[in-house]
């Protein structure tokens, strides 16, 4: 990989910036800046939505871009979800369930490789509408905080959704994990 070509790469710039964006985000939500929060989080929506369209309408797709864009992604919901706990606005044991999930999957996917049986993690249905939920949780949260009005009982429907989604994700990508390493454990 040739770092000028990345960093020449329009949408690999806007996935950066989306990146860069996250302790700006952290820093409006510790200040209670909740309608700043929520504009970043909808300009890093956007953002997301503008770099994936320039990537696949103009060619400029990269190995980079493939695995920094679900990596910015991720940041950005892991930061808010863990800023919104920390600062009480969310259950922590939601905070707890989101992040664990991730961490699971991280370890799944460094344990195979250090097994030297690595495993190509794609992304599930189930993973991608965990993720959609989510997205629609933090908005709403952060909408309510910012602009002052009462999201309740939508926010804890959906809250709930998070939840469920989450562990029905963690539980598909066990069962992958679980399948991945018998089959390769198997005589050929």
């Amino acid at each position: 990989m040739n770092f000028p070509s990345v960093v020449n790469n329009l949408p690999n710039i806007v996935t950066i910036v989306r990146i860069l964006m996250v302790p700006v985000l952290v820093w409006a939500i510790a200040a209670g800046e909740m309608r700043l929060a929520f504009l970043l989080f909808v300009a890093a929506g956007v953002s997301d939505a503008v770099d994936g369209f320039l990537a696949k309408r103009f060619g400029m797709t990269t190995d980079f871009g493939a695995h920094l864009d679900p990596l910015a992604d991720k940041m950005l919901i892991v930061a808010i979800f863990v800023g919104l706990g920390w600062f009480g606005r969310i259950p922590l044991w939601l905070v707890i369930l989101v992040v664990s999930r991730d961490i699971l999957i991280v370890g799944a996917v460094t344990l195979t490789l250090l097994l030297g049986k690595p495993i190509k993690v794609r992304p599930l249905a189930i993973s991608k509408v965990n993720t959609v939920v989510q997205i629609v949780f933090a908005s709403l949260v952060l909408g309510a905080l910012g602009f002052g009005f009462d999201a309740e009982p939508v926010q804890s429907i959906i809250m709930y959704m998070v939840a469920a989604t989450t562990l029905l994700s963690i539980g598909f990508y066990t069962r992958e994990w679980v399948r991945h390493l018998a089959a390769e454990s198997e005589p050929g």
